[in-house]
């Protein structure tokens, strides 16, 4: 292992020859019958692992997934956290180079792509001899995105080290950060003592808390380019001499088992660990991410696919605003909200148009149950509605209060700009609701019309009984002269 630290690639090569026909003599002269037994005795291990329960299977009139030789695994949608396929999610694993995924969001989010990382001598040196590297010597320096390249497709240790010092001034101060990263994205069963992964009993994690560090991590396109990088070509700058080319080992990401809609993924290997894997995929509106844990090459591959599949075939998407009617959210027609008081309002409340439940096929939106929750912080939001199918969690939509849509015109070609340094900051803008002017003056017209439709009707009624009166005062005097008419008839003049 002395040849670790020879930068030269092409002497590198030579020794790696040397070491593996020394490896192949060694287990000659030893006898192969002990390596032999242990291959044996981890394909039993394997093979009885594909017994232990899952939890997803539980859930009655869910789809059943499959039996996969994984320790823990885990397929979680990565928009909304939805778990489609259960195994020991929260039992705690050693993540292996995994552990990288969460290295490169940080850096991710705390750095800057074009700043340089310099090697220092403990990001090389405190290494063990052999550990997965890319050969850095000590004042090196790459960029931050070739430093990501260099994590995320070569596996580099050493490269995890020294973005670690470059975000935080040193891997220890960085270690910290990773933990208190983990906590703000909801991980209760991780601790991590490395930025690379290697063995530490007390560096560990579970399928579900990774799975909620890949959520965070596939969310950025970045990230996503370089984590679905099959091939890096390194080439030689002023802080880095040489030129070379790393390749990605996870075979879903090169293309060695071809898979329709691959985002990226990273692998992971240690004695203690075995075979872990992370991976995400997109199809037909799902983003599901796969992790899995403790397993024997090449299980790492053919089990998310199966995962992958079982996930995808099952399972669709229903938007949850074009399908609830259980919460009636109406608005007074004389109050809404906006800036157009002739009408081009919206209604004060609604429900996130873009929320969806994740459910199998074989089942309906109406079948599922609902909760609401006013504890919120998300601005303009006062609730939040939870969905699940027999208390497992499927999706959930935020019941929103519609913000001021607060328009502007430049009455004036030639207007002055404020310099923008000097101007104060703009306070933040609060949602207005005021009275429809227009269904306020159709309303008033409305009811006018209505009073003046009465007041016709009640004169009709006024003139039609007056007009029966003259008629009655006619019709008595005429009576009367017929009867003084009729008493001198009676006489003979």
């Amino acid at each position: 292992m002395l040849f670790y630290y020879i930068k030269d690639r092409t002497k590198r090569s030579v020794c790696a020859v040397l070491s593996a026909a020394l490896f192949v003599c060694g287990l000659s002269m030893s006898g192969t019958t002990a390596h032999a037994a242990s291959l044996d005795e981890l394909a039993a291990e394997a093979e009885a692992r594909k017994s232990l329960p899952i939890q997803t299977n539980e859930i009655d009139n869910w789809p059943a997934g499959p039996a996969i030789s994984a320790e823990s695994a885990i397929l979680m949608d990565a928009n909304t956290g939805v778990i489609l396929y259960g195994k020991n999610i929260h039992e705690r694993c050693y993540p292996a180079s995994t552990t990288k995924i969460l290295t490169c969001l940080i850096a991710m989010e705390q750095g800057n792509l074009d700043d340089m990382v310099t090697f220092s001598h403990e990001a090389v040196f405190s290494l063990p001899a052999g550990s997965s590297n890319m050969g850095m010597d000590e004042g090196e320096a790459l960029t931050l995105e070739q430093c990501l390249y260099g994590i995320l497709v070569a596996s580099a240790n050493e490269v995890a080290n020294a973005v670690g010092e470059y975000v935080s001034g040193s891997i220890e101060d960085f270690i910290a950060l990773m933990n208190e990263r983990a906590e703000e994205l909801g991980c209760t069963d991780s601790h991590f003592m490395n930025t690379n992964g290697l063995p530490d009993d007390n560096h560990y994690t579970s399928a579900y808390d990774l799975a909620l560090i890949s959520c965070a991590f596939f969310q950025n396109e970045m990230l996503c380019k370089i984590g679905n990088t099959p091939r890096y070509h390194f080439e030689p700058s002023d802080t880095q001499p040489d030129d070379f080319y790393e390749k990605n080992k996870h075979q879903l990401i090169t293309g060695e088992i071809p898979y329709e809609g691959i985002l990226g993924g990273k692998t992971g290997y240690t004695n203690a660990a075995r075979q872990t894997l992370v991976t995400c995929a997109e199809r037909n509106g799902l983003k599901l991410v796969c992790v899995v844990f403790k397993e024997e090459s090449p299980a790492q591959f053919t089990d998310t696919v199966e995962l992958f599949d079982y996930g995808f075939n099952n399972f669709q998407t229903v938007n949850i605003a074009e399908n609830e009617n259980r919460y009636q959210i109406e608005s007074s027609s004389f109050l809404e909200t906006g800036n157009d008081i002739f009408g081009s309002s919206k209604p004060i409340l609604s429900l996130d148009p873009d929320s969806y439940v994740i459910i199998p096929n074989t089942i309906s939106f109406d079948e599922l149950d609902s909760s609401i929750n006013y504890e919120v912080s998300r601005e303009n939001s006062i609730a939040q509605i939870s969905y699940t199918y027999h208390d497992a969690y499927v999706g959930s939509a935020y019941l929103n209060a519609a913000s001021a849509n607060v328009s502007s015109y430049d009455f004036a070609s030639d207007a002055i700009v404020a310099d923008p340094v000097e101007s104060e900051p703009e306070p933040p803008k609060e949602t207005t609701i005021f009275v429809n002017v227009k269904n306020v003056l159709i309303g008033v017209v409305t009811f006018a019309g209505i009073v003046i439709l009465l007041f016709i009707i009640r004169a009709f009624a006024r003139n039609g009984r007056n007009a029966r009166r003259r008629k009655n005062r006619v019709k008595r005097k005429q009576n009367r002269r017929e009867r003084i008419r009729s008493r001198f008839d009676d006489f003979d003049f």
